[in-house]
């Protein structure tokens, strides 16, 4: 079967008169029929050549499939890809599963697109939502747009193979939809798209039935979105949409518009599971909100430590679905977990590290590293303002005047501050070996506190155990 939408293109104008008629018809949308642009594919990463859906089944990727074609282990290289609607100025933990995706495929060989939704991040999709998002101005919208482009561009450009930078392209849909006027939209789209087919959509389905209902706006999402993938099978030549399960119903609405309106079988849809844990809750929220992808709302440190505390129940399946791992090495590091001599933690060191690589770079990862063992209480790394910083979103912080804590012991100050709740405790917790000051342990109830304690006279970290921190700023 041939892949390329410029093969399907030539069918149409010169094998299907009728069609070819229609064509000659609606000029605005559908004679923008033309061959993609020559895709110079670079060598393999992988020497197995294996089949890229046999990769994402085996590590428990793949939900759904349109069609068992993109099984065929010589099947020619894909172009894929993945929407990523821009409601915000970061990708959260919920995009990850689309770019490690994305990445499969890269690594096997094939095209990667990145579709931000300047046009349908103005609408809003539907799925698993109960409400309608709320509309963004555009110059957020805009600001987003560039955010979250940058940001794909950082993770997926460190995946691809130096010598081949054209593995991944980033598109914006408001490049086509500021030009399509509604009339033409209705008469050479619309009329392809069956209302009885939309309505039976799961994710309209279950809007319908709420008390909040659906708006029209949000009907139409899945019209758009499938409009993008028709636009891009024609004139970039991509043969393959991926997303979460919550997206098939969207998916499949490009797949049945590219065979209506192009008479095509060529394309083709793939989802992935969401993201849950083992209990079936909703994985990727904390306790404060989302876990942003962006280090300017997220440190590197603080996304390497939401790793780093996942359970025992979930680390080998993270270590799936959520890093390049063989499957050979994940299945050691679960056989070593079973044994006598397991260091604990271990498995989630990996998965912390191999995640923060991806996202944020060997950079990243080494800042989140440094992090990690500076603001370990015992540690012997020095510390300095900029690390101790660098967690105060996720620790508690007090100021203080710079001539009262001068005047003040280790034990007043780990009271006054809130750290401990009595001298009593401070005083215990003191002679068990577990109060530290900038990560040293005290031993000594006299310990009073001196200029030199204060990191670059700003700061000083206060530990009670190796969990439990306060951050004192002095003012």
């Amino acid at each position: 079967m041939a892949f390329a939408a410029a093969s399907c293109c030539r069918a149409l104008f010169f094998g299907t008169t009728s069609l070819a008629s229609s064509l000659h018809r609606f000029p605005p949308l559908l004679r923008r029929c033309c061959s993609p642009p020559r895709l110079n594919y670079h060598t393999r990463l992988f020497s197995s050549r294996r089949n890229v859906v046999e990769i994402l089944e085996e590590r428990g990727l793949l939900d759904s499939l349109t069609g068992d074609a993109l099984r065929r282990p010589d099947s020619p290289p894909l172009r894929a890809y993945c929407g990523f609607d821009p409601t915000a100025d970061s990708l959260h933990l919920g995009n990850l599963l689309g770019l490690i995706v994305l990445s499969w495929f890269i690594r096997c060989g094939h095209h990667a697109v990145a579709l931000v939704g300047g046009a349908t991040g103005r609408v809003g999709d539907p799925s698993g939502k109960s409400l309608e998002r709320p509309e963004l101005d555009p110059a957020s919208l805009d600001r987003n747009i560039a955010s979250i482009s940058a940001s794909i561009r950082s993770i997926l450009e460190r995946v691809s193979s130096p010598s081949s930078s054209s593995s991944v392209a980033i598109l914006n849909n408001y490049d086509w939809w500021k030009d399509v006027k509604l009339l033409d939209f209705l008469r050479e789209v619309g009329r392809y798209a069956r209302v009885g087919a939309m309505m039976s959509k799961e994710s309209v389905r279950r809007r319908l039935d709420s008390e909040q209902g659906m708006s029209y706006t949000e009907f139409t999402y899945q019209l758009l979105q499938g409009y993008d993938f028709l636009h891009l099978f024609r004139n970039q030549g991509v043969n393959v949409q991926v997303g979460g399960s919550d997206q098939w119903g969207n998916i499949t609405a490009g797949t049945d518009l590219i065979r209506r309106i192009l008479q095509s079988e060529g394309a083709y849809g793939l989802t992935f599971p969401l993201l849950l844990k083992s209990d079936g809750s909703k994985f990727g929220k904390s306790e404060d909100g989302a876990i942003w992808l962006s280090s300017s709302l997220l440190s590197p440190y603080q996304f390497y430590q939401y790793f780093f505390s996942i359970s025992d129940a979930d680390v080998v399946r993270f270590l799936k679905i959520l890093t390049f791992v063989s499957m050979d090495e994940i299945g050691k590091i679960e056989s070593e977990m079973k044994g006598p001599g397991y260091a604990p933690n271990a498995a989630q060191r990996r998965l912390a590290e191999e995640v923060t690589r991806f996202v944020h770079g060997e950079e990243g990862l080494a800042e989140a590293l440094k992090a990690t063992e500076a603001l370990r209480p015992g540690a012997q790394t020095k510390l300095d303002s900029n690390t101790i910083e660098s967690i105060a979103e996720d620790v508690p912080s007090f100021s203080l005047p710079r001539e009262q804590v001068l005047t003040l012991s280790l034990v007043d100050l780990s009271v006054c501050t809130g750290l401990l709740e009595s001298k009593s405790a401070a005083r215990r917790l003191l002679k068990q070996g577990g109060l530290y000051l900038n990560n040293n342990r005290i031993d000594t109830e006299a310990k009073k506190i001196q200029p030199h304690d204060i990191v670059d006279g700003k700061l000083i970290l206060l530990s009670a155990g190796k969990k439990n921190k306060m951050i004192v700023r002095i003012s």
